[in-house]
């Protein structure tokens, strides 16, 4: 019995007459996260996490027709039973899961194991099939302590002002922002640019409180940010922005940091290996944990990690999707892929 078909517009729940964050638009999609790649515009009606549903209004559209879902608080669609499970890959990230007939499927969407203090923590679903992405699912990607991450970027910021240089951070501004600014909490007048401030909106209007941030103002004097803290979007590398700051070091936060090359291709000060997703060692225990007897791996690393599974013996099979790494472009994943199988 199948309850899942993958097709050219998403993952589509045969039973259910929906779809699994689909990238074309459909008439009911479930969401897993509020990502562009995962959470697209278009669809007639949305179902996601209740922390989601003013991040993809945000990001959609104010007048899109969107239904939530609390955590482990079920649904049926069409005799097929819903339930979001923790993700722990941002704020609002899901897992789906779905029970049709006493089958059960969970779509992972992205996903990270280590606690962040911010994100609801990954929780493990046991089921018959399981979907699985692979952003890094090559054995080099093991991430550090989140005691040992901080202390570094603590140490590099106050090299910065013992230098009398500006922190410059960047990350994307939904998830990896706000893991950015739970990592600095402990520092006064963390600046962030105006479109992380929007996505900060959006996120404490669902009642999650966020470190205390001072949005970005464009019009600043540049002796007024001598010295502080700042994060911006990737997209704002070179930009006229930045060069207006004084005397600014810069570092990006990406998993893909774990290559060194990265960083001089990026050219920036530093690299920190801050990611949102799983590591080599987080997809294998969430893989083995929920002991599916079939495994779809997904974006990522999928042909690698696919073959990998099926070696240890759990059965697998690499599907193509149009998901897609919003941290890094096709060149620099390359470089990384490429470095990795040295």
């Amino acid at each position: 019995m199948k309850i899942i078909k993958f097709t050219n517009k998403g993952i589509y729940c045969i039973p259910g007459k929906f779809y699994l964050d689909p990238w074309y638009p459909v008439d009911y999609a479930i969401i897993s996260h509020g990502h562009a790649d995962h959470a697209r515009w278009g669809m007639k009606h949305y179902l996601c996490h209740t922390l989601t549903k003013n991040i993809i209004k945000h990001r959609i559209g104010a007048d899109i027709s969107v239904e939530t879902l609390n955590y482990n608080e079920p649904k049926t669609i069409n005799g097929v039973q819903v339930s979001f499970h923790p993700a722990g890959h941002i704020i609002g990230s899901c897992q789906i899961r779905l029970e049709y007939k006493g089958k059960v499927v969970v779509f992972s969407g992205d996903y990270k194991i280590k606690e962040d203090g911010l994100t609801t923590p990954f929780e493990s679903v046991k089921c018959h099939e399981f979907i699985t992405e692979s952003t890094f699912g090559l054995p080099i990607y093991k991430w550090q302590p989140e005691r040992l991450l901080k202390a570094q970027i603590h140490d590099w910021i106050q090299t910065n002002l013992s230098n009398n240089r500006t922190s410059v951070f960047f990350g994307y501004s939904l998830g990896k922002s706000q893991r950015i600014m739970k990592l600095l909490e402990d520092f006064d007048e963390i600046y962030v640019h105006n479109a992380i401030h929007h996505i900060n909106n959006a996120i404490e209007t669902s009642g999650v409180a966020l470190p205390k941030t001072i949005r970005l103002d464009g019009n600043f004097k540049k002796d007024d940010m001598k010295n502080k803290i700042i994060i911006m979007p990737p997209a704002l590398l070179g930009s006229k922005l930045l060069k207006k700051i004084p005397n600014a070091a810069t570092a990006i936060c990406s998993g893909w940091m774990q290559i060194r090359g990265n960083r001089r291709w990026r050219g920036v000060d530093a690299g920190f290996v801050v990611s949102d997703h799983a590591d080599w060692d987080g997809l294998l225990q969430a893989v083995k944990a929920s002991e599916a007897e079939k495994v779809y791996v997904t974006h990522g690393s999928q042909a690698s990690f696919s073959r990998y599974l099926n070696e240890i013996g759990i059965e697998s099979e690499e599907v193509i999707t149009e998901y897609g790494e919003e941290q890094i472009n096709s060149e620099e994943k390359k470089t990384a892929e490429t470095a990795a199988l040295k």
